[in-house]
């Protein structure tokens, strides 16, 4: 069952937008696409973790990150 805290940061007409998986509409459009992640990653953490994936300008996945303490399925080899 996916984690109900993952987000998505992706591109929309006014900037950038940051929505809650399985949300309806985006909280909030920022101007940067740093700005959306910056507070997407906050938000995870005070929720306790999830994973947090970041599209490009193309809408194809850019990166995914696991922002602690959640839980990464595939973790780097120096962090096991």
């Amino acid at each position: 069952m996916p984690n109900p805290n993952n987000r998505t940061v992706y591109p929309t007409e006014n900037g950038w937008a940051n929505k809650k998986n399985g949300a309806s509409r985006p909280e909030k459009i920022y101007a940067t696409q740093a700005e959306a992640i910056e507070v997407a990653k906050e938000q995870i953490k005070h929720a306790g973790g999830a994973d947090l994936t970041i599209m490009n300008r193309e809408n194809q996945i850019r990166r995914k990150i696991t922002v602690a303490p959640g839980n990464d399925p595939c973790p780097p080899i120096d962090r096991t």
